[in-house]
């Protein structure tokens, strides 16, 4: 007995190599050091930086956050001994400043041309594009334009989703030509920038690549004396709440699942920190919503009864009005109304009652923190189940899953 104590004691004091082994993997597991080099000067950045900190706060992990070198560039310490980074991959001197470290990575951006050492996760520019398309066609808008200066904040993927899904829809974009243009600093040009929009038929819907451009093309009509929204209405390809909100007027704007990126890219990062492999495929993650502003408060209908049938439905969908109730309002048969709504706004009428509907539910999922029987309540729907049978059928996932992809 006194040798199984002095024996279970000494195990103690000195484990075996096999317990001091797996302790050890178990301490380095728990204690992951992470480096997030994104950018956290607009709210997309901050976003993806705050659901990454919140899923590594779970892990245990430690974190460092947009270290900087002596000129000011987001760069990791040499004395700095991690495990893993995720990343905002804009330029060549990044990924050569990380694939030399050759740790686990796992890009946030679709800027820099995938390669296969590092993940990716980003937002998808399909569905980006048929949204911003979706936005100003329902404004009665049939001229459309593309303004995406290069800024090195995005690639030509986003310019070039636009362009397709306009020309799918059966119409012309014109595209800003970036030729001779300083590809890593801000457009100068803007005698250039006038000229383009001065000579394109109006009213115009213009997609700007982010909230950037979108604020320099603000300025550029300003000087040009170009009405904002009423000849040219301009559209954010992403959110920014100083940016869009300060513009005069107020901008438009796609909201990106930018908290659902951060937390998919720190899910990613952990698969690739325990051994597994760079997958092939890239998490494509859909945007959010249109956060409706200024620059696009427009009805460019040339139809007066439609427009103001359009009116009707934006201000009555969360009543839960069907085609009748238009019908009972104006005097118009219903295959006329069909024909006519379908030629001026793209749809039907039933589709755009339950697009500005679904609209309505999908902000008060994000602005607010009411349950989805009020939810319900307030949008027309006859019950939290009804709400959410229907909103599964038409997004592909539950109110729930929604509002939490903005957590």
């Amino acid at each position: 007995m006194q040798y199984v104590t002095a024996q279970f004691m000494s195990n103690i004091a000195h484990p075996p190599n096999t317990y001091s082994q797996s302790t050890m993997a178990l301490q380095a597991l728990i204690n992951l050091q992470v480096g997030i080099l994104v950018e956290t000067d607009d709210t997309w950045g901050r976003n993806v930086v705050e659901a990454a900190c919140r899923f590594a706060h779970d892990a245990g992990w430690s974190v460092l956050i947009a270290p900087r070198d002596g000129q000011g560039r987001l760069r990791l310490p040499k004395v700095w001994a991690g495990q893993g980074v995720i990343v905002s991959l804009r330029n060549s001197a990044m990924i050569h400043h990380l694939e030399k470290l050759q740790l686990p990575t796992v890009d946030v951006s679709n800027t820099v041309k995938k390669e296969d050492w590092f993940a990716r996760v980003a937002t998808d520019d399909v569905a980006r594009a048929k949204m911003a398309l979706e936005h100003l066609r329902s404004r009665g808008i049939e001229n459309y334009a593309c303004y995406a200066p290069p800024i090195g904040r995005y690639s030509d993927i986003r310019s070039r989703a636009f362009q397709f899904a306009v020309e799918s829809a059966g119409y012309e974009c014109a595209n800003y030509s970036s030729d001779n243009e300083d590809s890593t600093g801000w457009l100068t040009n803007y005698t250039k920038a006038r000229q383009w929009l001065a000579e394109l038929p109006k009213p115009l819907g213009v997609f700007a690549a982010d909230p950037y451009p979108a604020r320099q093309l603000v300025e550029i009509c300003a000087a040009s004396s170009i009405r904002i929204p009423d000849e040219v209405a301009v559209l954010s390809g992403d959110d920014d709440e100083l940016l869009c909100n300060v513009a005069s007027p107020q901008i438009s704007s796609i909201e990106l699942a930018s908290h659902r990126i951060g937390e998919t890219a720190a899910q990613l990062l952990q698969r690739l920190m325990k051994g597994k492999k760079v997958p092939r495929h890239t998490p494509l993650i859909p945007p959010l919503r249109i956060r409706p502003r200024h620059s696009t408060d427009i009805l460019a209908i040339n139809d007066t009864e439609i427009a103001g049938v359009l009116r009707f439905i934006r201000e009555r969908a969360k009543e839960g009005i069907s085609v009748a109730d238009i019908l009972r309002v104006f005097p118009i048969s219903r295959r006329t109304l069909e024909q006519r709504f379908r030629q001026k706004v793209g749809r039907s009428p039933a589709e755009e009652i339950r697009r500005a509907r679904f609209e309505h539910v999908c902000r008060l999922l994000l602005d607010t923190k009411k349950s989805i029987a009020t939810i319900a309540f307030e949008s027309g729907f006859a019950s939290g189940a009804g709400l959410s049978q229907a909103f599964q059928h038409h997004f592909k996932f539950t109110p729930g899953q929604y509002r939490q992809s903005r957590r």
